[in-house]
């Protein structure tokens, strides 16, 4: 009976697990119709494929939904264009953005440690020298051109 009774206490307890996750997938993850319809509106160009998309890119674009009414109109219109643009990609077209966009970031990341490197060693010269360095050159005068004729 004890037996019977802990597998009985096993299982409730997955169950509440297991819906607890669903829950929290619900949540996460709204179907097109639990989004409100100013949602739907902005994020029309999606529709077609809002079911396939992931949990955080839905994350990501019901929080540019959200940001949209506080947007000036051009950034409205770049928002829907630029939506549009993304709806009309075919999925491999889109996994070839993604790696791009990576590579993009991850290249602007490391210039951004560069530029930290430059700066800690600029921070690190002389006062005289760094002020130097913000002292413009000179400019040197240009040379006349020479009017020699060449004479046959």
């Amino acid at each position: 009976m004890r037996r019977v009774l802990l597998g009985a206490l096993l299982v409730a307890a997955l169950c509440a697990v297991a819906g607890g996750a669903l829950a929290q997938t619900g949540a996460k993850r709204p179907a097109w119709a639990e989004l409100t319809a100013e949602q739907q509106q902005v994020l029309a160009p999606l529709k077609a494929d809002w079911e396939s998309l992931a949990p955080e890119r839905r994350r990501k674009w019901i929080g540019i939904a959200k940001r949209y009414p506080k947007m000036k109109p051009e950034e409205q219109q770049r928002v829907q264009r630029r939506m549009q643009t993304w709806a009309n990609l075919s999925p491999q077209e889109r996994q070839h953005v993604r790696e791009r966009y990576k590579r993009m970031s991850e290249a602007a990341r490391a210039k951004r440690g560069d530029l930290r490197q430059q700066w800690a060693e600029y921070l690190a010269l002389p006062s005289h020298e760094r002020e130097r360095l913000w002292t413009p050159e000179p400019q040197l005068k240009p040379r006349a051109k020479s009017t020699r004729s060449s004479k046959k």
